[in-house]
């Protein structure tokens, strides 16, 4: 039988450009480019080092998110993916973490599912918090923060290093896990995968084709939203010492009345 894995990605604002929010106090995702988040590759490639390790399986990549979200699933498609899973609907805009994790459990559901592997966090909201409510949701044991992963005999084994220790951890499949940044680095999708990827498969989903009222999610339904947001002030001119002699005794009395000294 074949083992389905089940990528869960997720288009971000480029970490580089000029983000804020929008007049909603929503992420502001048309003022800025948006890619692949950079912590869910890592994710992907370990998905498919273990496909070409298993006698068969198949990666499917999953995103919840606006039109141009589909560009983070060519990314992944191009990397290496079999076929990618799109939920796209207007009533999603604002969905918090608790929404999102109702979305892809459903979705996940509905397509089917052995292993889920998430990234350890989205380079947006880096809460790091939705593969754990996934398990819940899911019903499934939750592996989470992995710098090595395996899939052997039913089931998941995977190394964790902490601060003070490294943990050996294990659960059976079907199971949740999430890995780090330190679990290898993605590969670069090459010409003939980037061309493949234009006539691999992608599933459109919107709410109601998984049963989900619109009140369940969005700013509606949100457990968590911004109430009040501030722009930062523009960076102000810093203090300049000449050194003429007092260069030293000057800089002593700057750090001294900024008390870092």
């Amino acid at each position: 039988m074949s083992l389905r894995i089940v990528v869960c990605v997720k288009y971000v604002p480029d970490a580089t450009g000029d983000r804020h929010f929008a007049e909603d106090l929503t992420t502001d995702r048309d003022a800025v480019d948006g890619l692949l988040s950079e912590l869910d590759e890592y994710a992907v490639e370990q998905a498919l080092q273990i496909a070409e390790k298993a006698d068969d399986a198949e990666v499917t990549v999953l995103t919840v998110g606006p039109e141009d979200a589909s560009d983070a699933l060519r990314k992944a498609l191009s990397m290496g993916a079999d076929k990618g899973v799109h939920v796209e609907d207007d009533d999603l805009h604002g969905t918090d973490v608790m929404g999102t994790s109702l979305v892809l459990a459903k979705a996940i559901e509905e397509t089917g599912y052995d292993l889920v592997i998430c990234g350890m966090a989205s380079t947006d909201g880096t809460m790091g918090v939705l593969p754990a409510l996934l398990a819940e949701r899911l019903g499934v044991p939750q592996v989470t923060l992995l710098s090595e992963v395996a899939v052997e005999g039913g089931q998941v084994t995977g190394r964790r290093d902490g601060d003070a220790a490294t943990e050996h951890l294990q659960a059976a499949l079907p199971a949740v896990v999430s890995v780090t940044d330190q679990s290898g680095e993605a590969r670069y999708p090459s010409f003939k995968g980037i061309m493949a990827a234009k006539k691999k498969p992608v599933e459109s989903l919107d709410l109601d084709d998984l049963d989900i009222e619109a009140g369940q999610v969005g700013l509606e339904g949100a457990w968590t939203k911004v109430e009040e947001a501030t722009p930062r002030p523009a960076r102000t001119a810093g203090t300049v010492v000449k050194d003429e002699g007092e260069g030293g005794k000057q800089l002593a009395e700057f750090l001294a009345g900024q008390k870092f000294i």
